[in-house]
């Protein structure tokens, strides 16, 4: 089976279920889209590892697993959703520590969010591409619509604890009649009391805006 490396397309809140997150990935070389629903926290952690200019107070834990990764000398080389079962994609982390390869079974969001903190590419499996891709038209493909464009069933298993998944379901609130410097400074603030929930909205809010 052909190997299809993905990219991320984006990244905002499920309207289709509550207290989620919609992951939409993209083939790079295609018009396919594989759309997986997340947890708040794995999502809070991606869109942190996309804003560059982001920079927590205090490591995440997947901030705490690369550097100690980096400490012990430890690279994640590639990522591999290689299996989708009952709804449920699995994944394989790709490490490698003095020219030895090991692969390594994890949570697709988790996954992904080491892929963005190594720079390291994602793949999948041209099947799964065949049994869970969607293609999207172009003018479907705005922020706003990115969780609505599909039903988003391709679930991974949900480990969020019900604090979690209420503080993920309250109002995102009115950032419409703000400016994209208040946006700006809110979110500085945001990331310095560690409420990464406001700071991933106000990302999206911005980003929107670009």
């Amino acid at each position: 089976m052909s190997l299809v490396r993905l990219t991320i397309k984006g990244i905002s809140y499920s309207q289709t279920q509550n207290g989620a997150y919609a992951l939409l990935l993209s083939e790079l070389d295609g018009e396919r889209q594989l759309p997986i629903v997340i947890g708040a926290f794995e999502a809070q952690s991606i869109a942190i590892a996309l804003e560059k200019d982001i920079k927590p107070p205090r490591p995440l834990t997947h901030d705490l697993f690369k550097t100690f990764a980096d400490r012990f000398d430890i690279q994640v080389k590639q990522v591999i959703i290689h299996k989708l079962v009952d709804g449920v994609f699995y994944s394989s982390l790709i490490c490698e520590r003095d020219k030895i390869e090991e692969i390594i079974d994890a949570r697709t969001s988790d996954a992904i969010a080491l892929a963005l903190r190594f720079n390291a590419p994602i793949f999948t499996y041209e099947n799964i591409l065949d049994k869970a891709g969607i293609y999207l038209k172009p003018e479907q493909q705005t922020p706003e619509e990115k969780s609505t464009s599909a039903d988003f069933i391709f679930d991974e298993d949900q480990e969020d604890t019900e604090e979690e998944q209420s503080s993920a379901s309250k109002p995102k609130g009115d950032f419409a009649h703000k400016s994209i410097t208040q946006l700006e400074k809110e979110l500085e603030e945001a990331v310095k009391k560690e409420d990464y929930e406001k700071a991933a909205r106000l990302r999206d809010e911005i980003s929107k805006r670009q």
